[in-house]
């Protein structure tokens, strides 16, 4: 079983995190552990590499000490040089080895991977040499693999994803620690400060189906949190679902620091939520091509009051 490089990166950062002497995190590592089986692989392979290169090393510094000599070691002798809890005698040398295994492995994937960005008030579509299609908001960026068309991954904004599906390849979409899985699908994915939004329009999508297992279907929504603590089941009508590719946004009961996060990324100006407005909720619809011109006329059309300070747009109670 193979190891996703989002998996790789993360358990390089936390080897070198743990390694120092004041790292005091260990809530966060032992969480990290435990949301799968791969992490404490990965964990562990990380470093046991940088283990191997601590030794060798000191090897190296024993065989050039004057009058050093090195007693021979059987090729099919192995003694475990490691363990999870980090070990004060690795000290400087597990530190530097660490160090570059993870300069390594990050440099390995953003090597590979073909970045996409877009500005807020733009859209991207990725044709996907499969037939599948990325359609990306504003303010979004997308990594794919150059080695593998089925894998994708949302660093941050939010896009539709039309997959031809392939039941022995299916195509996964990787936000943070979380993955989902398509079961022929065409599915939305919004990535918030601190949740994720998932819609699915057809077919449905499995969420972390090596955890939670969650299935999606469609007309259904999922919103997860980014630490992976909570998730929260709903239901959408299914001509929303994408709705900005057509350059329309509907709101159904949402909370107005979401209605001005889906304003700034569809127009380019920058919405925030006025003061003393954080628990309002908005239902309405707007089109998204005259609030380019005029930011302040989604005021009417959603009952809010809409003024301007400076560059930023404040959306309030009206």
């Amino acid at each position: 079983m193979t190891i996703d490089d989002t998996v790789r990166n993360e358990a390089a950062a936390w080897a070198v995190r743990t390694v120092e002497d004041d790292f005091d995190d260990w809530g966060a590592f032992t969480a990290w552990l435990e949301q799968s089986p791969d992490h404490a692989r990965a964990y562990d392979l990380t470093m046991a590499a940088a283990a191997d290169g601590a030794q060798a090393f000191a090897a190296e510094l024993r065989s050039t000490a004057p009058g050093s000599v090195s007693p021979p070691v059987p090729a099919n002798d192995f003694e475990p040089v490691f363990d999870r809890a980090p070990r004060r005698w690795l000290g400087p040398a597990m530190a530097a080895c660490l160090a570059v295994v993870a300069a390594l492995w990050l440099w390995q994937w953003f090597d590979r991977a073909t970045v996409y960005h877009t500005e807020a008030g733009e859209m991207r579509n990725i044709a996907l040499a499969d037939g599948s299609t990325i359609r990306m908001a504003g303010a979004t960026r997308l990594a794919l693999d150059a080695g593998e068309t089925r894998h994708a991954r949302l660093e941050q904004g939010q896009a539709v994803f039309d997959i031809r599906h392939d039941e022995d390849n299916p195509f996964e979409v990787e936000i943070g620690g979380a993955r989902l899985v398509d079961a022929g699908t065409v599915f939305e994915v919004t990535v918030r400060d601190a949740e994720v939004d998932v819609a699915v329009a057809e077919g449905a999508v499995i969420y972390n189906p090596a955890g939670q297992g969650a299935r999606i279907e469609a007309g259904q929504t999922l919103v997860f949190a980014r630490d992976g603590h909570s998730i929260r089941r709903g239901t959408m009508p299914v001509a929303q679902i994408g709705e900005w590719t057509t350059g329309r946004l509907t709101f159904q009961d949402a909370p107005l620091s979401r209605v001005a996060d889906d304003l700034s990324r569809a127009t380019g100006h920058i919405y925030r939520v006025g003061r003393g407005a954080d628990g309002h909720v908005v239902s309405g619809s707007v089109t998204i091509d005259p609030l380019r011109s005029d930011p302040a006329s989604a005021g009417p059309l959603l009952g809010l009051n809409v003024r301007r300070e400076g560059d930023i747009w404040l959306l309030d109670r009206s």
